[in-house]
């Protein structure tokens, strides 16, 4: 069945249905079958590969910072000129000589909060672009559904995760033909490793309809872990999983796929951990989010040939004791900003800044008033982030108005689709009406060449 050409067969599962049945490589299987029957779904068939289309950039690379719990937009992208802001927020909000205040083009009064000193440094040599206002109508309050929401670009918050799509749109052929599963003309495929996410569990907007992502806490989880059971199971293993296919097996049967993919997951297994264990080119903080840029940066390196990688900074649900210049916010934030820093001037150290756009997003913002427990609750509209040589640096979009909110909360400007949509056409150059499934005008995110 083409799910294409299905929407209602597509759109028949949730972000909680994928983490309820994560398809992650990090798999802790002691027997075989279990290890090759994770693997076959979470790589994509050897028959299909990264299609050599030309006009397709294979080398720009995409990494996604999540910031899981909401972010306080207002404490991150200060409007310090505002004297609403001082009164919705009379013990949180940051004096104005602890702002960072930003200039050059889109600027109108605001700056960043001090913890992000690091990223105002990026922003003024012209690697970060502030988007300001992003949501979308009609927003949903609950982490789960505006999550889903935003992983699926989607507002029913359901259906396949939309850099899975792109993923297999660009890299697989879904979208190009009937089924997405024609193997391409010799010499016109290129082997690819799935989008990579670092951490518990796949999130779904990695989720495609054919291709699934790899996702590991650390590289020493992804293995086969027989091995640590008994060393008996270390020969047959390698006997099964080394195997090439027997040229009177049918290429197309079932055991013929599983013997191929058992193979692709060790060489993916291999590759992965090896490029994991090099040391990195510059000091990165001790910080959860950092080591997970730095092992992102240590695959970049190595030369894997995965697209999207995928990590998460976690705790933004900052509903009491939220602070503001110091405080828990401003430890989050700090903790963003540094891993940020290292993060490019490692991949300036390996020549591959130019290779790399970064993208942070919250699920959404947080309310305009303090509340009584000296924090935030949920709120809408809130900016996001891009980094890289390649972005159209400055401010982009309005800081939504302190007057005119909607039940005490900010109206978008600009929808997150269109975000998305500017960095799928001109970073990636993918077709966004494709993998968004609907048409959304292109932000300029990206700095046109």
């Amino acid at each position: 069945m083409n799910l294409h050409n299905n929407p209602s067969e597509a759109r028949a599962y949730t972000r909680r249905d994928f983490l309820n049945s994560s398809l992650a490589l990090a798999s802790a299987a002691v027997t075989v079958p279990a290890f090759i029957q994770r693997s076959a779904y979470a790589l994509p068939k050897p028959a299909w590969g990264m299609s050599s289309i030309p006009g397709v950039p294979e080398e720009r690379i995409l990494v996604v910072v999540q910031l899981s719990g909401g972010n306080d937009g207002l404490n991150t992208v200060v409007p310090f000129l505002d004297d609403l802001y001082y009164r919705a927020r009379p013990s949180i909000a940051l004096p104005r000589e602890q702002v960072l205040e930003l200039s050059g083009r889109g600027v109108d009064g605001v700056g960043l909060h001090r913890a992000l000193a690091p990223i105002k440094n990026l922003y003024d040599n012209g690697l970060c672009s502030v988007v300001q206002g992003v949501g979308y109508p009609n927003p949903n309050r609950s982490h789960f559904k505006s999550m889903d929401i935003w992983h699926t670009a989607d507002t029913t918050g359901t259906g396949d995760g939309w850099l899975g799509r792109y993923v297999d749109a660009e890299c697989v052929g879904y979208g190009k033909g009937e089924s997405g599963t024609a193997e391409q003309p010799a010499g016109q495929t290129k082997a690819v490793e799935p989008p990579v996410a670092i951490g518990r569990t796949a999130p779904l907007a990695l989720m495609g309809r054919t291709t699934k992502p790899v996702s590991f806490e650390t590289a020493d989880l992804f293995r086969w872990t027989g091995q640590d059971v008994h060393e008996d199971l270390v020969k047959p293993y390698k006997t099964i999983s080394e195997r090439s296919v027997p040229a009177d097996l049918d290429e197309h049967s079932t055991a013929a796929f599983l013997m191929r993919t058992s193979m692709d997951a060790q060489i993916a297994s291999d590759s992965i951990r090896r490029a994991v264990a090099a040391r990195p080119l510059v000091q990165y903080p001790n910080s959860q989010l950092a080591q997970q840029l730095s092992m992102v940066a240590k695959m970049i390196r190595a030369g894997v040939k995965t697209r999207v990688y995928y990590v998460t900074h976690s705790g933004f649900d900052t509903h009491s004791g939220q602070g503001g210049p110091f405080g828990r916010h401003a430890n989050l934030l700090g903790q963003f900003a540094e891993a940020i820093q290292a993060f490019y001037r490692d991949l300036e150290a390996q020549d591959n800044a130019g290779r790399v756009l970064t993208m942070s997003f919250s699920e959404f913002g947080r309310r305009v008033a303090q509340n009584a427990s000296q924090g935030t609750d949920h709120g809408t509209a809130a900016p996001m982030f891009l980094f890289g040589p390649m972005v159209n640096a400055g401010v982009i979009g309005r800081q939504p108005s302190l007057s005119d909110l909607d039940q005490g909360d900010l109206k978008f400007g600009l929808d997150f689709r269109s975000v998305y949509a500017g960095v799928l056409e001109d970073w990636l150059v993918a077709d966004s009406k494709v993998v968004l499934e609907g048409s959304f005008r292109p932000a300029k995110v990206i700095r046109k060449a």
